[in-house]
């Protein structure tokens, strides 16, 4: 019986675990289950099993249990979009977007490649102003002139983007704005069918029995703290993808259909509180067109770079970042104990103060958090709003972090192109592939592609994190992608 470790003379804990983990019965399997997960930072615990069998013979294929594995325990990648919580699974998922919108652009991925002769267009729709902010003016020529405080501001000022005299700002209608930011979004795109048929001279029901309108778009937020879109914008023909528009549907006419609906889509929020405010987009939109690759028929540079493949990375890189790009936190400030309401209730049924967070309902207080005074104050009127009785539905106070807007930051249309669920079982069966290939080559008999496999399984979740041993060998693969990223680069390494 091996005599366990006496490690009183380690003083950091996370080199004594490593040192544990070093002597189970078998640290090679530890070190594997650390290096498959590529560097995610705040993966999944479970316990359970899988069998999967064949159905006609009752034989057992495949079969897993995770209390085989020496820490006891199987761990995941958390699959968080957002690189500022895990930039490896965030680089997945801006793949996968990447990949999606390429596929609407380009064809592939069940896509037919004729998407590519559609009229297409990158459409980026903004916020109204809520007052003056300091900003980077250019004249037509680019050259720099000065803000509205008579500074000329350098490129990441914290300035930028904050207002030039807070007590005016309109706090209250920018906070609002965001929260119905994704209504505004699916109003558009009712408008827009309905301008484009105005904009033809036809009905809507003749539009729709000759033409089919596809998006993909994500948000993205600005220095002052309101989100505006970036969209991909396809016509299509009554079919879908596989069918070509009809010539009438030029470019020409979705820009024309873009700026009616820019101008009609509208909400109306009223409130006893604030009175009556209108949702609506701001006046300055931009309506390009994009060009498969190798086109070369522009002249015009700034237009010409629109293409199939700069459009798909600049929406995957939008899809992967969150609230954090207008300098807020990337957490939410619910107390959890009492979701935000300051109370719990107590044994007699009474409402009781919370004790976590003092009756604020704040994980942490907002007058703490490390951040401009311009975002404090927006988290500040989200909170707020969000306590009043005819903006309860919004939920404010769970979305003041986000300053407000709780839409998705990326959604499409059915049409337009593959879903990421599709793509993530292409990189499943991918697997299922390598493994089969990992079975051949250890002599054991391929799986036989008519037989019906069932798969049976049960899994409970652990919990969140490495152990600080396993955080030890994460780093160390973190580095490693880090460095053969980095050689890559420098074109040390074929890429």
């Amino acid at each position: 019986m091996r005599r366990p470790l006496d490690l009183r003379h380690v003083i950091s804990p996370s080199l004594r675990d490593l040192i544990e983990l070093a002597n189970t019965h078998d640290f090679d399997r530890v070190n594997e289950q650390v290096r498959d997960l590529h560097g995610c930072t705040n993966p999944v615990s479970l316990y359970g099993w899988t069998v999967t069998t064949d159905q006609t013979t009752k034989e057992v294929v495949r079969s897993y249990r995770s209390e085989d594995e020496p820490s006891g325990r199987l761990l995941t990648t958390c699959g968080n979009r957002r690189s500022s919580r895990c930039p490896a699974c965030s680089r997945v998922y801006a793949a996968d977007t990447y990949h999606l919108i390429k596929a609407g652009l380009s064809g592939g991925k069940n896509v037919a490649e004729t998407v590519r002769d559609h009229p297409r267009a990158f459409v980026t729709l903004t916020a109204p102003s809520f007052g003056p902010v300091h900003n980077r003016k250019t004249d037509s020529t680019g050259k720099a002139r000065s803000c509205g405080c008579g500074a000329q501001h350098p490129e990441g000022d914290p300035a930028l983007g904050t207002p030039l005299d807070p007590a005016t700002y309109d706090y209250t209608g920018a906070v609002l704005w965001n929260a119905h930011a994704g209504q505004l979004w699916a109003r558009f795109t009712t408008y827009l069918r309905r301008a484009l048929a105005e904009h033809l001279g036809m009905t809507q029901k003749a539009l729709t029995a000759a033409l089919r309108v596809s998006f993909a778009k994500v948000a993205e937020y600005q220095k002052r703290g309101l989100v505006h879109f970036h969209a991909v914008i396809r016509f299509d023909g009554p079919d879908g993808h596989t069918t070509p528009p009809p010539p009438w549907a030029t470019f020409a006419a979705l820009r024309a259909a873009v700026g009616l609906a820019v101008e009609r889509a509208r909400l109306i929020v009223a409130s006893d509180a604030i009175g009556e405010r209108v949702i609506a987009w701001g006046g300055r939109y931009k309506v390009d067109p994009i060009t498969a690759l190798g086109d070369g028929e522009l002249t015009d540079a700034r237009v010409a770079e629109y293409t199939d493949a700069k459009v798909a990375g600049y929406v995957a890189k939008y899809a992967t970042k969150n609230a954090e790009g207008a300098g807020t936190v990337d957490r939410t400030l619910l107390c959890r104990p009492c979701a935000g309401r300051g109370y719990v209730r107590g044994p007699d049924g009474f409402h009781d103060r919370c004790a976590d967070c003092d009756g604020t309902g704040q994980a942490e207080p907002i007058k703490a958090l490390p951040i401009q005074q311009h975002v404090r104050q927006m988290i500040r009127t989200a909170w707020d709003l969000g306590h009043l009785p005819e903006f309860a539905e919004l939920k404010l106070w769970k979305w003041a972090h986000m300053l407000g807007f709780r839409g998705h930051f990326s959604t499409k249309s059915r049409a337009y192109s593959t879903t990421l669920g599709a793509l993530r079982d292409v990189r499943r069966a991918w697997r299922l592939a390598q493994a089969e290939a990992a079975r051949a080559r250890a002599g054991l008999p391929a799986t036989d592609e008519n037989t019906t496999l069932v798969t049976a399984s049960s899994w409970t979740y652990l919990s969140s994190g490495y152990r600080p041993g396993e955080e030890l060998l994460a780093a160390q693969v973190r580095h490693d992608i880090a460095h053969t990223a980095r050689l890559k680069h420098e074109g040390l390494v074929p890429a």
